[in-house]
């Protein structure tokens, strides 16, 4: 019996002239030693590219986590620059108005000194004034009474007065 399985398989095989169904045999065996081999290359090369692609989604994750963190970072700067920037106002807001409130202060102080230095100057001119315009009555009168003097004054009234001026000068005792 073996040896009638062997002609069995031996009948069998041999060449085939169908062309068609070489080719379709011929087909199969490629596309079989093709899924074998370059399937396992393929499914590594995609298993290659997959982790390729994850890695880029994970490093991309950790980049737009960074750049979150940066952003919250550069916020918090930005507000407290702002907070400081407000304070500074506030500060030249305070600094001008107690500049303001010097200048002012100065001002009426210094019109407050004026005013007295006014009103002393007008009172040195008027003294002044006054002062020139006792002199000059006083050279006026002086005047008048030499004139008066001159006009009426004659020998014998001259010579009345020296008299008197003796008689009391010699009645003058010292006390």
């Amino acid at each position: 019996m073996l040896f009638t399985n062997s002609l069995v398989f031996a009948e069998q095989f041999g060449f085939n002239t169908n062309l068609l169904e070489t080719n379709v045999l011929n087909l199969a065996v490629v596309v079989a030693v093709v899924v074998i081999y370059i399937g396992d290359a393929l499914k590594s090369l995609l298993a290659n590219r997959k982790q390729t692609i994850l890695n880029n989604f994970q490093e991309a994750d950790k980049r737009a986590l960074e750049a979150e963190s940066r952003l919250k970072e550069a916020q918090k700067q930005f507000d407290e620059a702002q907070a400081k920037a407000k304070q500074i106002t506030d500060q030249a807001v305070v600094t001008i108005e107690r500049e303001r409130d010097q200048i002012v202060k100065q001002n009426q102080e210094d019109i407050e000194r004026l005013s007295v230095m006014q009103k002393e100057v007008l009172q040195l001119e008027q003294q002044k004034a006054q002062s020139e315009l006792a002199q000059k009555l006083v050279k006026l009168a002086l005047h008048q009474v030499n004139e008066k003097l001159t006009k009426r004054l004659n020998a014998s009234v001259h010579s009345a007065v020296n008299n008197f001026q003796i008689v009391l000068f010699t009645n003058f005792k010292p006390q």
